[in-house]
């Protein structure tokens, strides 16, 4: 239970850093530059922690990648036409699939 509350916590740090990406406007304000560093600083340590705890890294990154991608997607308000949901939605089973073959190897 450990590792998914970690991941959770790295999909979070890693969506936050992405989004202070966007608002530090090409790495001009310091402080969303410093939220970039550390936002990814954590989500990479704690991905790493849950690697370590026993989560094989197909599914670790999988999850962190589809659902870091998915939710700033949604979060960053910017606009979403049908072609960019449907990607959303690929990426989604991708993520499943990669979890089922994880499960059945």
């Amino acid at each position: 239970m450990l590792k998914w509350i970690l991941l959770s916590i790295a999909v979070g740090a890693e969506v936050f850093a992405t989004l202070c990406l966007k608002a530090s406007n090409g790495f001009t304000k310091p402080l969303p530059i410093l939220g970039v560093a550390l936002g990814f600083a954590v989500a990479l340590y704690l991905e790493s922690v849950v690697i370590r705890l026993g989560l094989p890294v197909a599914i670790t990154y999988a999850i962190w990648a589809g659902a870091g991608i998915a939710l700033v997607a949604v979060v960053s308000r910017d606009p979403l036409n049908l072609a960019m949901v449907s990607g959303i939605v690929l990426i989604t089973a991708g993520v499943w699939v990669v979890s089922v073959a994880q499960a059945n190897a």
